[in-house]
């Protein structure tokens, strides 16, 4: 039997991670090894001087083997491979994200650098994300059927699969598009706001806003146009 490995930076407990889930068991036995905590833009941080906690959590999809684990998603994927999984899976998958990793934003999503690190071990890797704004609809209705075309479609050394679902209803999204291109404009832009002030001390916040411009035939552009965009991503770190 298939078996594939799930994980994401969201949490283990993000409604994301469940669904992807409730998709992978049609596909074969699911393990997932997620993060205790919300781990989002952390890339492909590594924990190498500290210890990794790792233990087995209740798991709302039924057949699912399930581990916390105190690491960021870079953690998860490698304690998974090495240390928790009793085989080596045929299969990852990262996801569902809350928020586009899409366009230049990739190099800061920690559900990517999860996905980053499986294709460097040599997995075939696929990662999952929406609009952190938008409805499901579009995902669910479309996960599966996009899930079984890639699921065995080959992938060149350190790439990845990333599928971005947009921010519109199921009746707005006009489909597909395969083959997308990363966009290599930013996807936000913003500035740091102060927030907080204690003598010299200052606290800052990062403000950001979208930048809803981009290439045709790219990813960005794919889902400003309530499409489903679907591409090759590869990891030169």
């Amino acid at each position: 039997m298939r078996k594939i490995l799930i994980t994401n930076d969201d949490g283990i407990d993000s409604e994301g991670i469940k669904r992807l889930a409730e998709v992978a068991v049609k596909f074969g036995e699911v393990w997932v090894v997620a993060p205790c905590r919300q781990f989002s833009a952390k890339s492909h941080s590594a924990t190498f001087w500290d210890p990794i906690d790792v233990w087995p959590v209740d798991f709302p999809v039924e057949g699912v083997h399930a581990y916390a684990t105190s690491g960021t998603p870079s953690d998860c994927v490698c304690v998974a491979l090495n240390a928790v999984l009793p085989d080596k899976p045929d299969n990852v998958f990262c996801g569902i994200n809350s928020g586009y990793n899409i366009a230049s934003s990739i190099q800061y999503s920690g559900t990517c650098g999860a996905a980053f690190e499986a294709a460097n071990e040599g997995f075939h890797t696929i990662a999952f994300s929406e609009y952190h704004e938008g409805p499901h609809d579009v995902a669910d209705k479309y996960i599966e059927e996009i899930t079984s075309v890639l699921i065995d479609k080959p992938l060149g050394v350190n790439e990845i699969w990333n599928i971005n679902f947009p921010g519109c209803t199921l009746e707005e999204c006009k489909g597909i598009k395969y083959d997308c291109s990363v966009s290599q404009r930013p996807f936000f832009s913003g500035r740091y706001k102060e927030v907080k002030s204690e003598g010299a001390k200052r606290t800052y916040m990062f403000d950001y806003v979208p930048v809803w411009d981009a290439e045709e035939g790219t990813d960005l552009r794919a889902v400003i146009d309530n499409y489903i965009a679907v591409g090759k991503v590869k990891n030169f770190s």
